[in-house]
């Protein structure tokens, strides 16, 4: 992952005070919540603290962004989000997802947006691929907006966080239940409580059919 010749996040804050002519500050977003988060930004306007997405998503709102976007690993903040696979753009195909990820080497994030209009998911921490055993290390989380926000970190249980096969991409796991599961044709899946994420279910359903799939890498 090459190191950007600035950081990404710096922004602009505007100040308007009683009597006082605007002028403008640039601070880095991390310093931006650190502020809000002492309340020493009440008359301060944001301009955008949201990361840069350089493609368009038909799943992930503004919302959804700024809650995920407080959990990701150090190693992908100040970069911007790309979109390596959808079945919007790519079809519904494991085997495309697999090929879309060969050459990538970061973190990804994995979006689903279910029938029931459920967004779901998880943040791997290494690309999906086809393997003779489970992989990945305590980076990976699980996280649903069903209805509420909420993430299922790492719970040391046990160390299935990915296992990619032909025909299926797995992940989490523990006493024969998969925390995530999803089908070669991303089409239908499941999600139950495992041991890896000690997880609720992530859709409502515990089986359930796919309206759209997502994965972002960080660059």
């Amino acid at each position: 992952m090459r190191v950007p010749p600035m950081p990404l996040n710096m922004k602009i804050l505007y100040f308007a005070k009683d009597n006082e002519e605007p002028y403008v500050e640039i601070i880095t977003i991390n310093e931006a919540r650190r502020r809000q988060s002492f309340g020493s930004i009440e008359d301060e306007v944001v301009e955008d603290l949201l990361p840069v997405l350089k493609d368009h998503s038909v799943l992930l709102e503004d919302v959804h962004i700024q809650k995920l976007a407080q959990y990701l690993p150090a190693r992908t903040q100040e970069y911007p989000w790309r979109l390596a696979y959808s079945t919007a753009v790519h079809g519904t195909s494991l085997k495309t997802l697999y090929r879309n990820m060969a050459d990538l080497d970061s973190p990804v994030l994995l979006v689903i947006k279910d029938m029931d209009n459920q967004v779901f998911g998880a943040l791997t921490s290494h690309p999906f691929k086809v393997s003779d055993h489970c992989y990945g290390t305590g980076e990976t989380f699980f996280y649903s907006f069903n209805p509420e926000f909420k993430i299922f970190r790492w719970s040391g249980q046990n160390s299935y966080f990915i296992k990619g096969d032909i025909d299926s991409l797995q992940l989490g796991g523990g006493r024969g239940h998969f925390g995530l599961w999803l089908d070669s044709d991303l089409c239908h899946g499941s999600s139950y409580p495992c041991e890896t994420f000690c997880n609720e279910p992530l859709s409502k359903k515990e089986d359930f059919i796919v309206q759209d799939i997502e994965v972002w890498t960080f660059e």
